[in-house]
């Protein structure tokens, strides 16, 4: 029987610093907190995964897609170096091998989750590239991908800003990058990961030291 975690895809998920469990890889020095996964070593899997300095992977095809962004440190392979901020994505069938360096990385992952269509290989440094105005004061935006009805980006929210009341269509995956994420159930800080289903609503904000997240909707239904 396969492993699941957090595998109903219509309910809510919170998971803040303070709950990270982190378990060992097959790898040497490699360690997974596993958010949410349906299968065991090959898994549909949305992970953040820490390497160690000098750490590496064995060398592996992403037989359903694999896209990540680096939260900490610098990740790399034989394709190059991916510093903190970087958003990659790697299509069905491409293959690689991680070999991290003396920094170390810490990369928020998933897998196994793309469509066939979807064949746009990436790898955006969000560092350097320009922020759009958003759609209310206090936001700008860094679209990174869209195929049909799924989008992700990178949203700042200045201090003090105030959203409307959305609904999420298809779902909202959040992951808290800078600062201090709220809506009216609760604070999330730097490192949270919030899932939030099909038609699920809520009414965003920050407070005084604003907040930096990544973003994926349209993706949580079949």
């Amino acid at each position: 029987m396969s492993l699941k975690v957090n595998a109903d895809f219509t309910q809510r998920v919170v998971i803040k610093p303070n709950d990270y469990s982190w378990v060992d890889s097959p790898m040497p020095g490699v360690e997974r907190m596993m958010l949410d996964r349906i299968g065991d070593e090959v898994a549909q899997a949305t992970s953040l995964v820490r390497y160690a300095p000098n750490s590496k992977f064995s060398s592996h095809v992403h037989s359903g897609g694999e896209e990540f962004i680096v939260v900490e440190g610098v990740f790399a392979d034989e394709h190059g170096q991916y510093p903190k901020g970087t958003y990659v994505r790697n299509p069905i069938g491409t293959a690689h091998t991680p070999n991290i360096g003396k920094e170390g990385a810490t990369i928020l992952v998933k897998l196994q989750q793309f469509d066939v269509e979807d064949d746009k290989q990436l790898a955006i440094d969000t560092t350097k590239e320009k922020f759009l105005p958003g759609i209310v004061d206090g936001l700008t935006v860094l679209p990174l991908h869209e195929h049909q009805i799924e989008h992700v980006a990178l949203v700042r929210w200045a201090p003090n800003t105030q959203f409307n009341r959305h609904k999420h269509w298809s779902g909202e995956e959040i992951f808290v990058l800078e600062g201090t994420f709220y809506d009216e159930h609760g604070a999330y800080p730097k490192g949270t990961w919030i899932r939030s289903p099909h038609l699920s609503e809520h009414t965003p904000f920050t407070k005084d030291d604003g907040c930096l997240i990544w973003v994926k909707t349209g993706h949580l239904t079949d």
